[in-house]
């Protein structure tokens, strides 16, 4: 099975109402369809709203402010999307 892991962390996970979710997918996806996949398969909740507002990992490797439609997610991977943690 070709597939992406997506993890939620804090807000994120409370929005999707679980901790994780696997993409099936047949070849490499965009960070971008990553994204709508995920917030596809919890409809009618905040996940959007919090996802605009996460950070993500690619693996181990920040995404930071790429570009979305240019980040290149091959089946294997793990996406981690964190919220915006207060404290230190």
């Amino acid at each position: 099975m070709n597939a992406i892991v997506v993890r939620y962390w804090a807000a994120a996970k409370a929005a999707a109402g679980t901790d994780s979710d696997t993409l099936e997918v047949e070849g490499p996806i965009t960070m971008s369809e990553v994204v709508r996949r995920a917030v596809a398969l919890h409809p009618g909740t905040r996940l959007p709203d919090v996802l605009a507002t996460c950070s993500a990992l690619l693996g181990d490797s920040p995404v930071g402010t790429r570009d979305p439609d240019g980040i290149e997610v091959p089946p294997g991977s793990q996406v981690e999307f964190l919220p915006p943690f207060a404290g230190g």
